[in-house]
């Protein structure tokens, strides 16, 4: 029996769908999968918390920084050849990571890191979203690609503590080596090539000062967490509302904005953009805290740490496929508001953990935030992506994913500076306690947000 054309073109989306989600995949696994090992990396490196969390915001900032300018590179030079380039770099300054002798080098490798990110990851969302042009069919495959984000974060932790107990931290970056390569000989044979997008121009001024402010906001966070408002946090916290007015008059003035500022004044955009970063501001800070306290407080080793944080990962994971579906049939807002709720009512109860409670008090907080933020991320990015015109789809992908990870370094930063050290038990359990509570209002925030602006 002959295949048709129609059965030929969904068999190469998939075949699309499928390369693009493995290159995803890795991405997001480096955002988790090094929360495991900093223990042991602050004990070869010595490192203390600030270095520690810096290993993971160097690169998430330059992620975060860097992929609204990569999702325009993508639309100016075209999205498969801006995806390679990503593959490649990633994969070369993963060796880099594996070989730093110092904390200092270990970070440079992570921000080179984000930048292979930053070039990869508006690609693998632009590209798939153009792919699939039918609603229904985008929002199914968006809970595809958001079930493999998901599923990378779950294997973080897991993969991480193994590796971590059995071959050493540097382990975890020798692994991207082979992978990458894997990736870009797949992304040769699978995916087409682009055509550039008419008219669309590199926004150099707007791209230098959104990661000038981003960084300093940052660095302004981790330092006032180890320091106080010294002279330090001061300076970088002016450089960053400085650098941030300088973005605005940027976009102001350029020609083809990195950001149009019009964008700003549709709500719909706006609100799912805001809720996206208030998920994951609250789930990669609580990542970072988890770990923490499972090493620090519990005293588990990395592997049983990492097992222990299934709960939370495996739900979201399992989750953001049948996530996806539900969107294309309820539309986003009724799994958002559901997820949000679910969120906070289990940030609440990380109250009832203590330095002396055990795993148990702190397994079914964390097993409901996994399942909320299941239920939430495929919503999310729907959301955001179905609020522009799908011409725009590189850009909306790279605002939301800007967004995301932008609001994660933050949070990185937030929920580290507030526990501080876990080996001071008592006043760790009390930042827990505090951040529970603040993140608990702001998803509670965020449902007035959703019932406003998302459709």
């Amino acid at each position: 029996m002959p295949i048709t054309a129609p059965a030929t073109a969904k068999t190469a989306r998939k075949a699309v769908l499928l390369t693009l989600c493995a290159g995803m995949f890795l991405v997001q696994l480096d955002v988790t999968v090094v929360n495991v090992a900093l223990p042991a990396i602050g004990d070869d490196l010595h490192a203390g918390l600030s270095g520690l969390q810096w290993v993971v915001d160097g690169y998430a900032v330059v992620l975060a920084a860097l992929l609204l300018c990569g999702g325009v590179v993508g639309d100016v030079l075209g999205h498969r050849r801006v995806v390679l380039a990503g593959f490649t770099l990633f994969g070369v300054a993963s060796a880099g990571c594996a070989l730093a002798w110092s904390a200092p080098v270990l970070v440079g490798w992570r921000a080179v890191q984000g930048l292979g990110a930053a070039l990869l990851l508006p690609g693998t969302l632009a590209v798939i979203t153009s792919s699939h042009p039918d609603r229904a069919d985008r929002a199914r495959a968006l809970g595809v690609w958001a079930g493999v984000s998901a599923l990378a974060l779950s294997a973080g932790p897991l993969l991480g503590g193994l590796l971590v107990g059995s071959a050493g931290w540097r382990s975890l970056f020798w692994l991207n080596v082979p992978l990458t390569a894997l990736a870009v000989l797949a992304c040769h044979l699978l995916v087409p090539a682009a055509r550039p997008v008419p008219g669309r121009r590199i926004d150099l001024p707007g791209a230098v000062t959104a990661a000038v402010a981003l960084t300093a906001a940052v660095y302004a966070v981790i330092d006032a967490g180890e320091h106080g408002l010294g002279t330090a946090t001061v300076l970088a916290a002016g450089v960053a509302v400085l650098a941030g007015a300088g973005f605005v008059l940027a976009e102001r003035r350029a020609a083809d904005p990195l950001l149009p500022l019009a964008l700003l004044r549709s709500w719909r955009f706006v609100g799912a953009n805001l809720v996206a970063g208030a998920m994951n501001f609250t789930g990669l800070g609580t990542v970072l805290v988890s770990t923490l306290y499972l090493q620090g407080v519990l005293g588990f080793t990395p592997q049983a740490a990492g097992l222990r944080m299934l709960p939370i990962f495996l739900p979201l994971s399992l989750l953001a496929p049948v996530a996806g579906r539900l969107t294309a049939r309820f539309g986003p807002r009724p799994l958002i508001i559901a997820g949000l709720a679910l969120g906070a009512v289990s940030l609440l109860g990380l109250l009832r953990v203590t330095g002396h409670s055990g795993y148990g008090a702190f397994v079914l907080p964390m097993a409901g935030l996994g399942i909320a933020m299941g239920v939430l991320t495929a919503a999310v990015v729907t959301a955001a992506v179905d609020a522009v015109p799908p011409d725009r789809a590189g850009l909306a992908s790279g605002v939301n994913n800007t967004a995301r990870q932008a609001s994660g370094a933050l949070g990185v930063a937030v929920f580290g500076a507030v526990a501080g050290e876990p080996a001071h038990q008592a006043a760790f359990t009390a930042g827990l306690h505090q951040l529970a509570l603040a993140a608990a209002a702001l998803w509670l925030v965020a449902i007035g947000v959703t019932a406003r602006a998302v459709r």
